[in-house]
């Protein structure tokens, strides 16, 4: 499951080059869905893509059915309530995010911003200074109460990020002003 999908494009992808899974996207703004949606319709041979799916939902409002359902989980370059959502944990969110985990499933988070370019974004949402050490003392604890477990946290360099295979990660691979963090913690049984 990707939260936040925006265009969807890497959960196309996705389902694309891993017929034998399913993928689903979540992200509560629908235009940049259209497009992709469409796509995944067709026939196969046509570029469609059968085991794809996408859900009009944000993380508080993720629907009930999904619960339990995902044993992976991305929130790629996530911008706004759902970037304060894991960079600032609030323990609902956290919570409802574990839900949608199946036993021992994977959460991958990659987030950034540009201290300066940013600092408008990053004052509205009330976000920590990003830094791997004290982000270490922040959001461990919290992901650990929400029932993750192995939670790692660590600085990625912007050359990086093109291994996510997203519409953003090429566009904020080439900014090698802003910095990244990636977070990774498996769910508990």
């Amino acid at each position: 499951m990707d939260l936040g999908t925006g265009d969807g494009l890497f959960v196309y992808q996705s389902a694309r080059r891993d017929p034998s899974h399913y993928f689903i996207g979540a992200d509560p703004n629908l235009r940049p869905l259209a497009r992709v949606s469409e796509r995944i319709y067709r026939k196969p041979s046509k570029g469609g893509a059968p085991n794809a799916l996408f859900v009009h939902a944000g993380m508080e409002t993720i629907p009930s059915e999904l619960e339990a359902i995902a044993n992976k989980i991305f929130i790629l370059f996530p911008w706004g309530s759902l970037l304060r959502a894991v960079a600032r944990p609030d323990p609902f969110l956290l919570t409802k995010l574990k839900r949608v985990c199946a036993p021992h499933a994977t959460l991958d988070i990659v987030f950034g911003w540009d201290q300066d370019k940013d600092c408008s974004e990053i004052s509205r949402l009330g976000l920590p200074v990003l830094a791997a050490d004290e982000l270490h003392q922040i959001l461990i604890p919290h992901y650990l109460k929400a029932g993750f477990d192995s939670v790692k946290i660590h600085s990625i360099p912007a050359s990086d990020l093109r291994m996510f295979r997203t519409s953003w990660s090429k566009r904020l691979s080439q900014n090698h002003r802003r910095h990244f963090i990636h977070l990774t913690a498996s769910g508990s049984a």
